[in-house]
Formats: C-alpha cells, structure tokens, sequence
C-alpha cells in the first residue's frame, strides 16, 4: 500500500468515525415527545411505568407492558420524552401515587457528557487541520534542512540501461572510457602492477556528440552505484549551499565507494576564477573551491572516479583540468563518413527502411552531422513516411529529411512575385555557375523554393572531408558568395539586398585571410589583433589593436585587394560562360529544384527531361555545403 493510498484510508476511516458521532448524538433524540398534559393524562391512567427525570425540564419514560409490546423500546430502553414547561411541585406524589418507579441522573454529568458528544465532532475537524498544517510545515522544514544536500540522482534511468553497444562514431573516446570501466571491475589487475587510475576524465566535444550518452553507457557497464548531477545543480542565490551541496556530493559518493561522479555541463561551476566580476566572494568561486579540495585535497577519495562533460573547455580553471583532478580530457568529436553510418544504423534499428535505402551514402552526404543531428535526420524522415501514410522509410525520405534539417522547411505559402522569383533564379545560378568554373567541390543541388530564412539555396558536395583548406579554397569560396550578387548586376543591371549576407561572409574571409592566416602577399605570416574573450559569457568581446595605424591602413588595403581580386575573376568567368548561366537559370525558374544529375546534365548540353505537375523526383546522393 503506498503511500496515497494510506492517506486516503486514513481520512476515509476519520469520516466514518465523525458519522458514527453525529448518530450517536442523535439517538438520544429519536424517541416520541409526549405533550406534558398528554404525559401527565396517561401517568394517570396508569399507562407509564418508570420515568426517568433527568433534568428540571426534561423526563423520559417506559410504557408498561401491554403498550410497549406494540412500540418498541427507543434509544436506551425508554419510550418517549416530555418536556416540562413549568415547575410543577406535585409532580413526583403524582407520578408516586400512579405506582410510576421513578429514576433521577446526575445532571453535571449528563450536561458533561453532552457537551463532550456536541463538541467532539468539531474537536476531531481541528484535529484533522492541524494535521494537514502540520506536514505541510514539516515538509517545508525539510526541504530548509535538506537545501543544502545534492541533488545527484543514483543510477538514474536504469530501466532504459545504455551501453557501449549503444554509442557509435566515438571508438576512441569509448576505449578510454572502458579502461575506467575495467579498473571498477578489476582493481586488482591494474593495482598489481603499481598503476593508478585517473581520478577524473573530462570529455570534450561540441555540443551533439554524445558526451552524455558516454556517461550513460559507463553506468550501465560499471555495474557500480553512479551519480549524476548537472553543473548549474550546485549553484543557487544563498551563498554557501554550492559548496555544501559538493560537500554532501562527495560524502555520498565514498559511503557508496567505488563509484562514478558524473557532472554534466561543468562549466557552469567550473570556469576561470579572478576574472573580476563577481569578487572573491561569488557563490560559484566558493563552489569551484570546495570541488577542487575534494577531488585532490588531504582527505583522499580511493574508489570515487569523476567524469565531466564540457563544450567549453577553454573557460575553465587551470586548476581544475591539472593532473590529480582531471587527469584525462577525452575528445568526443564531430563524425567521421564512418561513424556517421555507425550512428545511422544505431538510430534506424527500429526504423522499418526501405531496400533502397544505403546508410553509406547518406553518410556521405552529411558531413559536420553530429550525433544528434544524425538522429534528429532519421526521425524526421519516419515522420514525413507516416504523414505519406507508407510503412517504410525510402531513400527520397531520408534525402528530404536531409534537406529539412540543413536548410529548414519549405516555406511554399510564402507569396513571391514573378520578378522576384526571376532574380532570386539568376542569383542562385550566379553561385551554382561560379562553384562550378572554380572547381571548387561540386554542386549537390539550387532551389529557388524558400526554406528557413532563405529565398534561395545552392548547396556543394565536399568530394572528400577536408580539416585544413588552402590560400586557392578560400579565394574561390570568395568568388562563389560573390556570384549572386554580379549575376544580378549583369542580367539585371541593379542589385538587391539579397547579396547582404554573401557579401558579409566574403568579407570575413578575407580579413581572416589577412590577420589570422597569413595569407596576404604584403604582410606576410603575421597574426593581427589579440581577442578578449569574457569567460563568464564565454565568446569573444574585444580584440585588441596591437597594431599601428599605418598597419591597419595596409591591412584595410589587403581585404580591398582580395576581394576586387575575386570579384573581377567571378564577373570574367559568368560573362565568358552567359550561355550556361541563361539556360541554369531558365531551367531553375520552370523547375524551382536542379539536382546533381539536372545540373551535370545542363554543363554537358543535354536536354532534361519534362517536368511533370511541376515537380521533377529523383534522388541525389550527397555531402553538403550551403551557400545562399
């Protein structure tokens, strides 16, 4: 019986009890009122044979045999009740000389027991509200007393146990990991041969990878007791409850040794200390200190291993990452092609696909895909099948949810002018054209259909994952933003505000080309301009000018190099080829859509197949680089 339930029969039996009062109380009045003069007629009749005078105004009385044979005794044995309306001295010779026994109470005790009858129902209401506020002012005093105690949850989520088996696309991180795992399960192995294991291990990644599913994975194979709190758990407005909450942390943590401490988002209560706001005083400096001594202080922690999860690395303490507290960081990166189709085939387990389906190339069409954009990917395209009412997910699903999560949803109830639709077709050709005569990586698909924030669209299909990117990259990246903008102001004659973000993006490049890259001819391989970053923010707010004038005069000088460099290269190129950038745009204004297979077809002179109800379906299988 739970705990409800107890309540429940707890009133339930309460209510039965204040019911059984009230009948009580009212038996008494259940027996028949005589009129005085009626009582005093039948006493003289010699009807009555024992009356009972229980007070100056009140008798009760008892018929004699023949009478009460017909009437059942009332209450406790008498058969009716008169009231007396006046003192009448001659009442007990009458009731006398009728042979009527006569009987006389206690009055005090009656009125005592009366009152006790009159009032216990309201005595057990009291009772029942004092009760109600007494848990609830006890439940509020624990919750005061209990404000400084963790809030770390004991192997959360054991009924839905994850294992290694369940995370894909990170064998490294996972190698290091079932080392920890091992240790807990073999100490003797490692402690033979004088090895120790690390007291803390930090996974680093960006947000997405599967941090926190690692940390999942490692209670359900640890098969020891697992704590698992958030970073912002630990820090409230009252100064002091972080550091008792990391205290009490930790006490729970070696009564349960050995175990795992996991700490997720970390750097809520971990980062850089002395930055001067806050003041030494800060809630979350105290809080940072009180972890720093139990995770290396005098009193040791044997069997209690910490894991913290982070995306930002870069703002915590120094003396939280040094060796004794976190001795490991372990990356948890973006996917590689590989990890990717790993991380598919994880997440379509339960998806019914289609034969057609290949995990390998969707794989390939989404680079920078993290983990939780991959399943994200898979449970758009199950959704977009059941909305098509089929059972199994196809190829066109997973390219369309592919597309969904990249560039947004189709925005058709946008209203678009002819001469809008036009512009934004030229536009969108201007880069497609222009990512092509750059051999730059080849084109996946142009859409003029809105998606997201953007009227347009043209994506590019990375031949191969890249890490590093040359001088020549970055120029012809350059010319493909720019290619919007001069197909406008060479069909056209004008431009729009279409550009804004193209030529914003360009502009950046190019300035990183010149103070971070040192890919100017002038300056050489020189960096420009210190970045301040603010770690309570966590992003950049100042650069510092650790420059002359006269260097950031020759700096502006660069950018305007590159970018009319890569403007008059972009502008030779579209009018040197304005058959193929007419018939690109004509082509994508009749189909709104040019696939890979459309658009190679468009460069080799071929004729494209008829659009049918304006719409052309063909699978395109792809990595993706999107360019608006």
């Amino acid at each position: 019986m739970n705990k409800t339930t107890k309540q429940i029969a707890f009133f339930l039996l309460l209510g039965l009890i204040i019911l059984a009062i009230f009948r009580l109380n009212d038996s008494g009045t259940s027996m028949a009122q005589l009129d005085y003069s009626v009582f005093l007629e039948k006493v003289k009749n010699f009807e009555v044979s024992k009356v009972r005078i229980e007070s100056e105004k009140r008798i009760v009385g008892r018929y004699k045999a023949s009478d009460a044979a017909a009437k059942p005794l009332q209450g406790d044995g008498y058969d009716f009740v008169t009231l007396i309306p006046y003192n009448d001295p001659d009442l007990v010779k009458t009731l006398v000389d009728a042979k009527v026994s006569v009987e006389g109470t206690d009055e005090e005790d009656k009125k005592l027991l009366g009152m006790l009858i009159n009032f216990l129902p309201w005595l057990l209401f009291f009772i029942f509200i004092w009760f109600i506020m007494f848990r609830q002012i006890q439940g509020a005093g624990n919750k005061a007393l209990a404000f400084g105690k963790s809030k770390a949850k004991l192997n959360p989520d054991m009924k839905n146990k994850v294992n290694f088996n369940d995370v894909a696309g990170a064998d490294e991180a996972k190698e290091e990991l079932k080392e920890v795992v091992e240790f807990l399960r073999e100490p003797k192995k490692f402690i033979s041969i004088g090895a120790k294991i690390p007291k803390g291990v930090l996974l680093v990644g960006p947000p997405g990878t599967g941090k926190t599913l690692l940390a999942r994975a490692i209670a359900g194979e640890a098969g020891v007791p697992f704590f698992s709190i958030s970073g912002s758990d630990f820090v409230e407005m009252f100064v002091g409850v972080g550091a008792s909450r990391v205290r009490d942390l930790f006490e729970q943590g070696k009564k349960n040794a050995p175990c795992i401490i996991f700490i997720d988002e970390i750097d809520a209560v971990g980062r850089l200390r002395g930055a001067g706001l806050g003041g030494g005083h800060d809630e979350r400096e105290q809080t940072l200190n009180q972890l720093l001594v139990e995770m290396d202080g005098f009193e040791t922690n044997e069997g209690v291993i910490i894991i913290a999860a982070t995306n930002r690395p870069d703002v915590l303490d120094p003396a939280l990452l040094r060796p004794g507290r976190f001795d490991r960081q372990v990356v948890v990166d973006i996917p590689d092609i590989k990890g990717r189709e790993k991380i598919l085939a994880v997440h379509t387990k339960k998806i019914p696909l289609s034969r057609e389906v290949e995990l390998k190339t969707i794989a390939r069409g989404t680079p920078g895909f993290t983990g939780a954009d991959l399943a994200n990917l898979v449970n758009e395209a199950a959704l977009l099948t059941a909305r098509k009412n089929r059972k199994r997910v196809t190829m066109q699903d997973m390219e369309d949810a592919k597309d969904k999560v990249l560039m947004g949803p189709e925005r058709r109830s946008i209203l678009i002018t002819d001469s809008e639709k036009e512009i934004i077709a030229y536009h969108e050709s201007g880069h497609a054209i222009l990512g092509i005569l750059t051999g730059s990586d080849p084109i996946h698909k142009v859409t003029i259909i809105p998606r997201g924030r953007a009227l347009g669209i043209t994506m590019q299909l990375p031949v191969e994952e890249k890490h590093i990117h040359s001088k020549k990259h970055w120029l012809n990246q350059i010319q493909i933003l720019y290619g919007g903008h001069l197909a406008e102001e060479l069909k056209f004659g004008d431009v729009t505000t279409g550009s804004g973000n193209d030529i914003s993006r360009a502009s950046d490049i190019a300035r990183r080309m010149v103070t971070e890259w040192g890919m100017s001819e002038k300056l050489g391989p020189v960096s420009f301009g210190k970045k301040d970053e603010q770690i309570f923010l966590g992003r950049e707010i100042s650069q510092h000018r650790d420059f002359s004038e006269a260097t950031a005069q020759v700096i502006d000088e660069e950018v305007d190099r590159i970018i009319k460099f890569c403007v008059n290269e972009a502008r030779t190129k579209l009018r040197e080829n304005n058959d193929l950038f007419e018939t690109m745009a004509r082509n994508l204004i009749e189909r709104e859509t040019l696939d890979a297979t459309e658009i190679k077809m468009i460069i080799a002179g071929e004729q494209l197949p008829p659009v049918v109800n304006n719409k052309v379906n063909k699978e395109s299988q792809a990595e993706v680089d999107v360019t608006a």
